[in-house]
């Protein structure tokens, strides 16, 4: 069993495993976003307007399903987190893909409702 305050913690596996789910959140998401900004330039009511997201519907799409992806990822990270530590493995790994992918939710949905809204 490994001492949680020790702080010599090292699995490549596991920190591999962690990478990849955050790369994999962030690709979902970066896709979904180029989706919903495809879908938002083919619409008809936002034809002769000059913006991309003219109106409610397409700023609630782009803020809201990339920033969903992003907020369950954050949760998925540290169910992981949690599931790691009773198994008395290298859970800070995961916790700090959790905290990584909290703090670019967060980046993303306060700018992006800053720069949609305005």
């Amino acid at each position: 069993m490994v001492d949680d305050v020790e702080k010599r913690w090292h699995d490549p596996g596991m920190y591999r495993r962690a990478v990849g789910y955050c790369a994999g959140v962030l690709i979902v998401a970066a896709l979904l976003f180029l989706a919903i900004d495809e879908w938002a330039r083919r619409r008809e009511s936002c034809g002769p307007s000059p913006r991309t997201f003219c109106d409610g519907t397409s700023q609630a799409a782009i803020i809201g399903g990339p920033g969903l992806v992003l907020v369950v990822g954050t949760l998925g990270a540290f169910v992981g987190t949690y599931r790691v530590w009773r198994q008395h493995r290298a859970w800070p790994i995961w916790q700090g893909a959790g905290w990584f992918l909290m703090v670019v939710t967060l980046a993303y949905l306060s700018i992006g409702t800053g720069s949609v809204m305005s």
